[in-house]
């Protein structure tokens, strides 16, 4: 026999609670309470707050609902003693100073006896009237589309609620329907989990039919969402659903297994400043949870979820005029293991970046689309733009004309002009009629029906369906499905609907796209195998450099005669669904997947680049974007070849559905997925850039042609650079905010050169936020004068050991702890000031030894040699040849030419770029060299990603970690040159800057992060966010060329000209070292550098190699074959 509950009074509510659920709920308020009590020993769905009914057992309440406290009687032995939930901060405080009525107590109905079976009575005088009212004030705040004209609709076999799959994923429903559910007792307002638009066109099943449905009906999502407790959401008394949210985010992380959220609500937070990040979600929890939750462990603190419009303000921005800055008072913040935390800001908080729920029709809509218009921070969305996207007939013509997809042919017609419409369509498979007068161009209507009817492009179809579309028709319009030789029917349901068009809405006549069907293995069972129907659902994002980014992929099965839309099944994988499909080879399914990747991201970019031209106004802001949506296609068969199909896109189903499967595959084992990764690395990135906007930064030294790229990006990332520079004539004085010439080339007497920087930049008034330097000579100038400032940066000690090579080697050698210790990476090595320390170091290191300058760059002076003979002469000649920075600019000269003699290291040659903040790596890519020329080991040809397998890669990036490490290296980008031998990784020499020449620009369009904005970060005292698992999108293969080599065929031979042109077309990576060749004989450095882009490393070969013999680039004297030939 059951026992009720030991908590006679709900720790929410004043009210009796029978319920044996052990977490109390609320029976003076729940459906099921007041009728009967639940039994503890019958089955409960995971998915489903409310327990099933066991009838027959009622439970006589208290004598008494009195707020006076009872004894607590002794727990129940079927049931353990559970704490109560904590109370919801909302119901009862107050928030950010708006007070949130509290809800009175309800007083229960009377219980009905045994044999009662009938439906439950309608609310009583008492509650109808503040339930009427809390309607009707939600209808006030709800846009209503047009009520659809079915008039004419018969002639063919009209269905309503059916579609086609090349249908936006809306649920359609009758007026009958709306009418039958509006009069129908339910819940006043629901907010859905897994949106389904608006209310299914099928029937909501009954209590008692969901008592029987089990678990798949009732999964999250697919139907609507179910309060905790089955409190009826909406009679909370709080008009903005700010208490039904934080009660759905509760549930949900009860779910996800975390801890509930903590109230700090009552201690203020303060502090934060103008380098203090926040991510602003704003609106429902539920389908940004994982990328909160994600964020959180990435940047503590930095997610903020926003539950109510009181919770925020906007003020007129004072960066951008006529934009608006939105401060969050109150929020829900989340940190490391999921915990999360209810704060109060004081001072509210600036949002860096604002996303959240604008799907249309989405109850929290409204407010959510008014707080983030016309921001002066980037946001992720808003209410024009997701209208845009849930516009049938304006996507498809984009995916079809721009992406050059295939959808479902697609006769539309409009009203007047539709100014978001291109006036001349040339879209292959959509067709645009322009009307003036539905009524009286009737004729014109016909006329385009039959020819679109009887056109080659619906030959292989047999089916059409007419709709309406268009954001405003999003799960209410109605469509009719017709053969193909019904063509008066056709025209006639394409009339009735012309009737009620508006100038936002459009009539569509699209073929009904059938699923590929393919030859499947024989069934294990006699029974016959009904036809089915396949949707693919994917998610893709802006990612880094506004690049989209395929994040998941999910696939919805459903009967072939009804259209699966979201929500209508569970969602499964894209490789289980093509072998269910009989796509058996494995490597057709990769290549199915490798065409969905290209097609949903090449979709992706002509969506982002439509948007781009619209005007701020159109978009919603000047800096609203799309940064999140989804991409429906079909799998169909076209021309005897299966072909994918878009058919639509949106802004939220796809991210809903994508993470329901994500959760699913979490509960049977699987690992984490990179989509919540990839999200929320995507929103912090850009809310990282918004941060350094207007920051003023000290740039010590400009540098040659080879870093044009730093004015370009401080211009994108809106950096205001105060320059200080040697050359008065230099060509970045106009490009920069203030230009500051100072003559610090003898870098000797840096000391003195940074007092007298300090001194400028008092003269002139100058407070930079960060101090840097791209240029090899001026790193420790760029040092000293970050410490004069108060600026975070490495310590000039640190930066010295790294800048003089020998001494870095020697300050390794005395590093013994560790394992291995940093020690194990130094190579023997001496300096050499005089033929005298020549004859002493050829007794400490061995021959063969590589003998340079000992504060060079670019390569310049280094020779391999065999005897101490062969280094006398060679030092001599250097010492002859190079004695000041006049002689050969920017190769270290400035600090003098000492030279040092080490240890020939034999292996292949690396570049290891490193991020490191606060002595925490949190970047790193290894990038490999081609052999070098020797004696003077000049560069040939390099290539990104890396060839070597994880492992060894790993070693070189641990090697090259520890050294900077020991050195004192804990914040800032540098580039480590290593080689890698059998027993493992040597240091060559580290640069304590970002890396030059190519790795800069390669790493970005491999990976996308930007070092450049990397390092200004770093020198913010902010870590970059930068991709936790760096996938490579493209590969790289780039070779040298060098003016003595290939100066007459570049020049005279319009070799440059033709790079230039494929550059601009992106062919090619064009990276110039220098305008005009420098240096010469053994003293030549590169003049530039030229790649080639491939899905593989031996694609990106076989096209460089093209390239170079047409240009004559390779030859018997520089064999580009046989430098290529080294990355396998």
């Amino acid at each position: 026999m059951a026992v009720p509950c030991p908590h006679w009074l709900c720790p929410r509510r004043a009210t009796p609670c029978h319920s044996l659920c052990p977490i109390p709920c609320r029976a003076g308020r729940s459906r099921i309470a007041p009728r009967a009590c639940p039994d503890i020993s019958a089955p409960r769905c995971q998915f489903y707050s409310r327990p099933r009914v066991t009838p027959g057992w009622p439970r006589p309440l208290p004598p008494s609902p009195s707020l006076v406290p009872l004894p607590t009687p002794v727990p129940c032995s079927r049931l353990p003693t559970v704490a109560p939930r904590p109370r919801c901060p909302l119901r009862s405080a107050t928030a950010s100073g708006v007070p949130v009525p509290p809800v009175p107590p309800v007083p229960p109905r009377p219980a009905p006896s045994e044999q009662d079976t009938a439906p439950p009575p309608p609310p009583g005088p008492e509650r109808a009237e503040p339930l009427l009212e809390l309607r009707q004030h939600r209808d006030r705040h709800r846009e209503t589309p047009p009520e659809p004209d079915t008039a004419g609709t018969g002639a063919g076999r009209a269905t309503p609620g059916a579609a086609t799959p090349g249908e936006t994923d809306t649920d359609r429903q009758t007026p009958t329907d709306t009418d039958r559910h509006r009069h129908r007792h339910r819940r006043p307002s629901v907010t859905r989990m897994l949106s389904m638009s608006q209310a299914s066109p099928e029937r909501v099943p009954s209590p008692e039919e969901q008592e029987w449905a089990g678990p798949e009906a009732l999964c999250p999502g697919w139907l609507e969402d179910e309060a905790p407790d089955g409190e009826v959401p909406g009679d909370s008394g709080d008009p903005d659903d700010a208490t039904q949210a934080y009660e759905r985010l509760q549930s949900a992380l009860c779910q996800e297994g975390l801890p509930p959220t903590l109230d700090c609500s009552t201690e203020p937070r303060t502090g934060f400043g103008p380098l203090d990040m926040t991510v602003c979600i704003l609106g429902s929890p539920t389908p940004f949870l994982p990328v909160l939750l994600e964020g959180g462990t990435r940047c503590p603190g930095a997610m903020v979820l926003c539950l109510s419009p009181s919770w925020a303000s906007r003020v007129p921005s004072e960066s951008c005029p006529g934009a608006w800055s939105l401060l969050l008072s109150r929020g829900v913040s989340f940190k490391v293991g999921g915990h999360s935390a209810l704060e109060t800001f004081v001072p509210p908080r600036r949002a860096n970046y604002v996303t959240g729920t604008f799907a249309p029709g989405d109850p929290e809509g409204g407010w959510v689309g008014e707080l983030a218009r016309d921001l002066d921070c980037p946001t992720g969305g808003s209410v024009p733009l997701a209208h845009r996207l849930e516009d049938t007939l304006v996507t498809r013509w984009v995916l079809a004309a721009r992406a050059n997809l295939p959808v479902p042919p697609t006769l539309a017609f409009v009203l007047g002009t539709r100014g978001d419409l291109p006036a001349q369509p040339a879209a292959p498979g959509v067709r645009l009629v322009r009307l003036q007068d539905p009524q009286g161009q009737q004729s014109l209507v016909q006329e385009e029906v039959g020819a679109f009817l009887g056109g080659t492009a619906m030959e292989p179809y047999g089916q059409v369906v007419v709709r309406p579309a268009g954001w405003r028709w999003r799960g209410t319009g109605t469509s009719s499905t017709h053969r193909k030789e019904e063509g008066a029917a056709v025209a006639q349901a394409v009339g009735a609907r012309l009737r009620g068009l508006t100038e936002e809405d459009s009539v569509l006549l699209e073929a009904m796209v059938p699923t590929a069907r393919l030859p499947v293995p024989p069934p294990r069972s006699p029974a016959p195998r009904l036809p089915m129907a396949l949707r693919i659902c994917t998610l893709v994002c802006r990612s880094w450099g506004d690049r989209p980014q395929l994040c998941q992929v999910a696939c919805a099965v459903g009967r072939a005669e009804s259209p699966v839309r979201h929500g209508a099944a569970l969602p499964q994988g894209l490789d289980s669904s093509l072998q269910q499909w009989g796509v058996a080879a494995p490597s057709q399914r990769q290549a199915l997947a490798t065409r969905l990747r290209e097609a949903t991201e090449a979709a992706a970019a002509a969506l982002m680049a439509s948007e781009a031209e619209l005007s701020p106004r159109q978009r919603g802001g000047g800096r609203a974007r799309t940064d999140i949506l989804g991409v429906d296609f079909l799998l169909a068969c076209v021309d005897e070849a299966l072909e994918l199909v878009a058919l639509a896109t949106n802004g939220q189903r796809c991210l809903e559905t994508c993470a329901l499967a994500e959760a699913m595959g979490r509960g049977v084992g699987e690992p984490r997925g990179d989509l919540p990764r990839l999200l929320a690395e995507a929103m912090l990135h850009r809310a990282q850039r918004h941060l350094v906007e207007g920051k003023d930064i000290l740039l010590i030294g400009a540098g040659g042609v080879s870093k044009s790229f730093v004015w370009e990006a401080a211009r994108d990332y809106g950096l205001k650079i105060h320059l200080v520079e040697s050359d008065p004539e230099h060509f970045a004085a106009g490009l920069v905010q203030t230009f500051l010439p100072y003559d610090s080339r003898e870098h000797r007497r840096d000391e003195e050169h940074a007092e007298r920087v300090l001194e400028l930049l008092r003269s002139r008034g100058l407070r930079p936020h960060a101090c840097l330097s791209y240029w090899d000579d001026c790193v420790v100038l760029a040092a000293l004068v970050c410490q004069g400032l108060g600026l975070r940066g490495p310590a000039p000690a640190a930066v010295r050991v790294a800048k003089q090579k020998s001494r870095t080697h020697r300050h390794l050698q005395r590093c013994r702890r560790g394992r291995p210790p940093p020690a194990a990476f130094a190579v023997p090595c001496r300096r050499l000031r005089s033929h005298g320390d020549v004859e002493r170091a050829a007794g400490a290191v061995p021959f063969p030894a590589v003998a340079k300058l000992e504060f060079g760059a670019g390569g310049v002076g280094v020779r391999l040699v065999e005897n101490a003979g062969q280094c006398h002469a060679h030092a001599a000649r250097l010492w002859r040849d190079l004695r000041d920075d006049a002689d050969h600019p920017g190769i270290g000269l400035g600090w003098g030419n000492a030279m040092l003699l080490m240890e020939y290291v034999p292996g292949t040659e690396h570049d290891v770029d490193l991020v490191v903040f606060e002595g925490r790596l949190l970047g790193a890519w290894v990038s490999d060299n081609g052999p070098t020329r020797v004696p003077a080991f000049l560069e040939t040809a390099a290539c990104l990603p890396s060839c070597l397998p994880a492992d060894r890669q790993a070693q070189l990036v641990r090697a090259a970690l520890q050294c900077c490490r020991a050195c004192g290296l804990c914040d800032g980008v540098f580039n480590v040159e290593l080689k890698l031998g059998p027993a493992g990784p040597r240091l060559l020499e580290i640069n304590p800057r970002m890396g030059g020449f190519y790795l800069r620009d390669w790493i970005r369009e491999v990976y996308g992060p930007d070092l450049l904005l990397a390092a200004v970060l770093v020198a913010l005292g902010v870590p970059p966010v930068l991709p936790a698992r760096p996938a490579p999108r493209t590969h790289l293969a780039g070779v040298m060329c060098l003016a003595s080599e290939h100066g007459p065929s570049l020049a005279g031979g319009g070799g440059m000209e033709a790079l230039r042109e494929l550059h601009g077309r992106g062919l090619v990576r064009l990276n110039r070292l220098f305008e005009e060749p420098e240096g010469a004989g053994e003293y030549e450095e590169p003049l530039l550098s030229v790649a080639c882009a491939g899905a593989t490393l031996a694609e990106a070969c076989e096209r460089l190699l093209g390239l170079c013999q047409g240009l004559g680039i390779d030859s018997p004297r520089y064999p580009v074959e046989h430098f290529l030939s080294h990355f396998k």
